[in-house]
């Protein structure tokens, strides 16, 4: 009789576990935004920043999708390469990689050539961990020559069609150069600029989603 009732505990547990039959059990979906302190949320409040903006919309839809905000102001793509390489080593494996990156190595005229082969390692040590890749473009700076403009603006595209990644062309794209939708500093944008962002890239973002398999 004992033996039965433990088979029995058993058996209740499993269907706990498992869920009623013929019931899917949803699995969360996660998303880490890899960035700057566009990503990270400088100058803004709690719930603000991208990610932050980016989940409540995502669950307001209905989607049980978890994003961390793994962006660090003042970092370059070569900062985020190495915190990368770290999150993976220890075990932070998404579903989707929002790459928002290289804004700072633009404003210290960093060699766009580093900055594409840092993006690319980013990219391929987040393929090899079976993660899907949103990555945004940024636009370099008007005031450092056509030259540079030229290489920097060239590197995401070029590297979104090498690696196949879904691709949001400019992160601050409706956003950029309005006064209204900007902190004083001209640079970060107000928590209403989040959210225009937010519903810009919303088409990429599903994207993306729906290359998870």
């Amino acid at each position: 009789m004992r033996r039965f009732f433990n088979v029995l505990s058993l058996l209740v547990v499993a269907f706990a576990i498992s869920g009623a039959p013929g019931t899917a059990v949803a699995a969360e979906r996660t998303i880490m935004a890899l960035g700057d302190s566009l990503t990270a949320g400088y100058g803004l409040g709690p719930g603000e920043a991208f990610p932050d903006q980016l989940e409540r919309a995502l669950r307001d839809s209905g989607r049980d999708i978890a994003v961390t905000n793994a962006g660090v102001s003042g970092d370059t793509s070569a900062g985020g390469k190495g915190r990368f390489a770290w999150l993976i080593g220890s075990g932070e494996l998404p579903d989707v990689v929002i790459v928002e990156l290289g804004a700072n190595d633009g404003l210290r005229a960093i060699d766009p050539t580093s900055t594409r082969a840092n993006l690319a390692d980013i990219i391929r040590q987040a393929q090899a961990a079976g993660a899907v890749v949103l990555l945004t473009g940024m636009y370099a700076p008007p005031n450092l020559g056509a030259e540079y403009t030229e290489a920097f603006n060239f590197v995401y595209p070029s590297l979104a069609e090498e690696y196949d990644v879904v691709f949001y062309p400019f992160f601050l794209e409706g956003v950029a150069g309005d006064p209204s939708l900007n902190q004083p500093d001209g640079i970060h944008p107000t928590a209403e600029g989040i959210g225009i962002i937010v519903e810009n890239i919303w088409p990429a973002v599903i994207e993306a989603l729906e290359r998870v398999e």
